[in-house]
């Protein structure tokens, strides 16, 4: 194998590797935000977990994360507007990816 295909291997390796790593990322965002949200609306510890998993089940929905956004703000009412929502989701994702890089 040459040196070129060993280069082409390991920047193919990375960046699977930097796509999974994003992906678990924005998981983790969504269940810390779908935990966020359980908290406004009054859920036990329980009940929050499961909303969370919910949460996350919901960003497969669509690409993005505007679905996720559209369930939050069905569920939150008047308790959080989709700006509101989009604003905690970006503040989270710093979070979200350094408890990832701390589990890795």
């Amino acid at each position: 194998m040459s040196t070129f295909d060993d280069r082409e291997n390991a920047f193919e390796s990375k960046f699977a590797h930097d796509e999974e790593m994003q992906f678990k990322a924005v998981a983790r965002r969504n269940k810390l935000v779908g935990m966020w949200a359980a908290e406004l609306l009054g859920k036990s510890e329980a009940e929050a977990a499961d909303y969370a998993k919910e949460v996350v089940k919901a960003d497969f929905e669509e690409a993005g994360h505007e679905d996720v956004v559209r369930k939050l703000a069905g569920d939150l009412g008047d308790k959080a507007d989709a700006d509101t929502i989009r604003a905690k989701m970006a503040e989270l994702l710093p979070l979200a990816q350094k408890q990832i890089m701390d589990e890795a």
